[in-house]
């Protein structure tokens, strides 16, 4: 049998960090550790989680969803690892319908299918893609559950929000990157994988109800600046000395357009001063560009013209392609 642990990151996440380890007990695979680790939280969420037999490691201060989910990782010795944010309910077969298949079909990681919580005939969430722009997308995001998301597929971006890892993974390509604190982190550590060999798979049967950014809030000027600094630090990571000179347009397109969404919701500063951000970062980011980078992104953005074109084009990725 096959030993599982459970990373949980929280940040005064209390009511919802209640519910989540209510429920793991129902599991139908059994779980042999559970960690949460807590980001400083000022609530009862350091309690709550004694009070539900969790092992816990407390933090002073709120280090980035990163740190805490190495922290949890760097914790346990298992075979899987299973990070889930607070705000999940995975349903009683979701642990071992992930293992099964994973084992299964000798994948490192898997992900499975995440539905609005407030809306579950709607996918939230089952896989990450990324363009050539360095912009990501969580495919299925608001599309309705349908006979598309029932079908198992490889996939090379595992989100983070509820997904399992072999642990053996961690010591191959490293852990997360903790400059890129919280948010498109999993996209790093995708391109990383990928980029070394390591896909994992999608498994529908694998569901899970996602409150979805329930912490801060999607536009939230702090998720914006995140995001939109962690945009160029991935170009800075992974793209080629001479990036602009092949994705230059893309890169600029992509992240222009997602900073005029930012600008619709009112986030035009945050993401002003997270790309400001990104550019200080940008010289020290820079890494060694994976030989098979190409492939990488083109395939992703390939996945996620397909989807749309299935779906139905959010007027974002019609104005991307459009325009490159």
């Amino acid at each position: 049998m096959q030993r599982v642990a459970i990373v949980i990151p929280n940040w005064n996440g209390s009511a919802m960090l209640q519910k989540l380890l209510s429920e793991l007990p129902g599991q139908s695979f059994p779980i042999h550790r559970v960690i949460v680790v807590d980001n400083g939280s000022s609530d009862d969420s350091v309690m709550v989680a004694k009070r539900a037999g969790a092992d816990v490691i407390q933090l002073g201060a709120n280090t980035g969803f990163s740190r805490a989910v190495n922290l949890g990782i760097q914790s346990v010795h298992a075979d899987w690892i299973a990070i889930l944010n607070n705000d999940v309910s995975p349903s009683a077969d979701w642990l071992r319908n992930l293992v099964q298949q994973a084992e299964a079909a000798n994948a490192w990681f898997a992900a499975g299918k995440l539905l609005d919580a407030s809306a579950g005939h709607r996918i939230e969430g089952a896989f990450d893609a990324i363009c050539r722009g360095a912009c990501a997308w969580r495919c299925g995001h608001g599309r309705p559950d349908s006979a598309l998301w029932n079908q198992p597929r490889e996939i090379r971006f595992a989100p983070f929000t509820a997904a399992i890892f072999r642990s053996e993974l961690f010591q191959r390509v490293g852990l997360l990157d903790e400059e890129f604190e919280s948010y498109l982190e999993d996209i790093d550590f995708g391109i990383r994988c990928a980029s070394a060999g390591f896909t994992g798979i999608y498994v529908p049967e694998a569901v899970a109800y996602h409150e979805g950014s329930a912490t801060l809030g999607r536009w939230h000027p702090a998720t914006v600046r995140k995001i939109a600094r962690n945009q160029l630090l991935l170009v800075a990571k992974h793209y080629p000395r001479k990036w602009v000179l092949r994705y230059g347009w893309p890169v600029f397109v992509a992240q222009t357009l997602w900073g005029l969404v930012a600008l619709r919701h009112g986030a035009g500063f945050a993401y002003l001063e997270g790309k400001l951000d990104g550019l200080r970062r940008f010289h020290r980011s820079r890494g060694d560009s994976p030989a098979n980078l190409t492939a990488i992104v083109e395939s992703s953005e390939n996945e996620i013209r397909e989807i749309q074109r299935l779906t139905g084009f959010d007027l974002y990725w019609r104005l991307y392609f459009a325009l490159t």
